[in-house]
């Protein structure tokens, strides 16, 4: 995955916990979108691996 992909997943995640989703969308589509299938797969697997990013109290880091 390129680390700009990665980069942008960490910070929707970050929006995410922080219930910014709108912006979150925003941050994470365009890198979705333009992935191709290779990158879509580890953009899958990051996001399976990493729900908890998504879903966790900023505290709780």
């Amino acid at each position: 995955m390129r680390p700009s992909t990665l980069r942008a997943l960490r910070r929707a995640a970050e929006l995410t916990r922080q219930n910014r989703f709108t912006e979150a969308l925003l941050v994470a589509e365009p890198v979705i979108l333009a992935a191709d299938q290779q990158e879509g797969a580890e953009i899958r697997r990051w996001l399976i691996d990493h729900t908890a990013r998504f879903t966790a109290e900023k505290e709780n880091r």
